[in-house]
């Protein structure tokens, strides 16, 4: 078992990464005076039940509350739901909420632990490939609205992060080109050996290749985080491909496309924006856009392009009327000015480059 610090002063945490971690975890450790699991339809019948014997089975108190599968559930209303059953079975501030499941349950769980009773302990335990390199680490909470994704939301740290590579076995294929589609951005952005690894071996992924490039792209963000927790500036390097992402996501209702299908496709048109600006040579925007495309991920958007451009403006990276992107330079680096990451792009070259 691989462990990561996470160093940041009294909330600091490890990352576990592992196979089969989940069924050897001391919950006695964490000293709760009651457990719930919060998780979803699917994951509650894969894993829920299980993780739920194994806490009776050390004579703890626990609940195991599910909600229905989807991007579609990460609401205010369901935050409240979810919410108000912890009141009725009578949580209080030394009760321990697990997130298990995807992206969604833990962005929805954090949000729960982040506002109930003004903030109580969770644990992340993700159960995706993309929330065990991405959304799981780093505290972000949140929920969707119709004018926005995640436009609630507030940076809650979990007491700990369990990465067990044995979930990945009932995942979907769809579902683990979703995660490799974030791994591509840490490589694009941050890594260029990490970077070449996928190249050589995105066709021939096993055991190992799932624990080195998770292990590397939580270390990757776990030093982001550690610089910039509240995403003043430097933790901003995560967003590339997500300005145009999120709005892809956001014209389709969160349906039909996944986050890293989304975030693939705006990769491919945010490189092109800096390639287009003569930051990023065209040999690496093309190695970048071969990679998604060998990840079996989508690399062109088919829709409207006004009503993308109207979603994006309200993304909460925009400012002043002005649309900042994280500019890629070369593989493995972006663009910085006196630790400045995100940059002003005019409308109508992100226009051009959406229509090319």
């Amino acid at each position: 078992m691989k462990t990561i610090r996470v160093s940041l002063k009294d909330k600091s945490y490890d990352i576990r990464i592992g196979k089969g971690i989940l069924r050897r975890i001391n919950f006695r450790n964490f000293g709760a005076s009651q457990y719930a699991i919060i998780t979803d339809s699917i994951v509650k019948n894969l894993y829920g039940r299980k993780l739920q014997r194994l806490i009776e089975d050390q004579r703890l108190e626990v609940e195991l509350i599910d909600f229905p599968a989807g991007e579609v559930s990460k609401n205010w209303v369901e935050a409240g739901n979810l919410g108000r059953k912890l009141a009725k079975l009578g949580f209080d501030r030394d009760s321990l909420i697990i997130a298990l499941g995807g992206g969604v349950v833990g962005d929805l769980t954090g949000f729960i632990a982040s506002f109930y009773l003004r903030g109580i302990d969770y644990i992340q335990m993700p159960t995706t490939l993309l929330a065990q390199v991405d959304s799981s680490i780093g505290g972000k909470t949140g929920v969707d609205i119709p004018e926005g994704k995640n436009l609630f939301g507030y940076f809650h740290q979990p007491k700990e992060v369990c990465i067990d590579i044995e979930t990945l076995e009932t995942l979907p294929e769809r579902e683990i080109k979703n995660g490799l589609a974030e791994i591509i951005k840490y490589g694009m952005t941050q890594d260029r050996e990490l970077f070449e690894f996928l190249e050589k071996n995105i066709e021939k992924r096993n055991e190992n290749f799932y624990l080195r490039v998770i292990e590397t792209s939580a270390r990757i963000k776990s030093r982001i985080i550690e610089h910039d927790e509240k995403e003043k500036e430097l933790r901003k390097i995560l967003n590339y491909g997500h300005t145009i992402g999120h709005a892809i996501e956001g014209i389709k209702g969160y349906r039909g496309i996944t986050h890293g299908e989304a975030v693939a496709i705006g990769m491919v048109y945010e490189g092109k924006i800096s390639s287009e600006l003569g930051f990023l040579k065209r040999n690496d925007l093309e190695r970048q856009n071969k990679l998604i495309d060998r990840a079996g991920l989508p690399t062109r958007y088919k829709g409207n392009i006004k009503g993308l451009l109207k979603i994006m403006k309200r993304d909460k990276k925009s400012r002043n009327e002005k649309l900042y992107f994280v500019l890629p330079i070369k593989i493995g680096k972006v663009k910085t000015r006196k630790n400045q990451i995100a940059f002003p792009v005019k409308i109508d070259l992100i226009r051009k480059c959406l229509l090319n």
